[in-house]
């Protein structure tokens, strides 16, 4: 029986197209009514097996996080919502990093479809 090749292993929980209305934004107008943000986030697990729940990350937990930080008052900078959400993920045990992407569409339209912001934030290693 030949002997099994050693392997690298990485996985990702992905949550795409996360659709959640805010009251974000600096001027006057975008304090007055929620706009919708449009949210990806990847999450970078601890290598090993997932063969249980408690092994993985709970994606439940993004959509939880985003609307808490939504439902917690007006944001002024789409940069300061996807660190709280990044903060909110790689605060699980198995999360080791975390991209978020978060996009206004109504922000430059309609000359544009969005405009946002992407964060990375990553544990140390050791």
């Amino acid at each position: 029986m030949p002997a099994q090749t050693p392997v690298t292993r990485r996985q990702k929980v992905l949550v795409r197209g996360l659709r959640i209305d805010a009251y974000i934004g600096v001027y006057d107008h975008e304090h007055e009514r929620p706009q919708p943000l449009v949210i990806d986030v990847e999450v970078d697990l601890a290598s090993g097996r997932v063969e249980r729940l408690a092994d993985t990350f709970n994606y439940e937990a993004v959509v939880q996080a985003a609307r808490a930080i939504a439902g917690d008052g007006h944001i002024d900078l789409v940069e300061t919502f996807a660190e709280r959400l990044a903060e909110a993920c790689l605060g699980q045990a198995n999360a080791r990093r975390v991209r978020v992407c978060i996009l206004k569409p109504a922000a430059l339209a309609p000359e544009a479809d969005a405009a946002g912001v992407e964060l990375v934030l990553e544990k140390p290693v050791g």
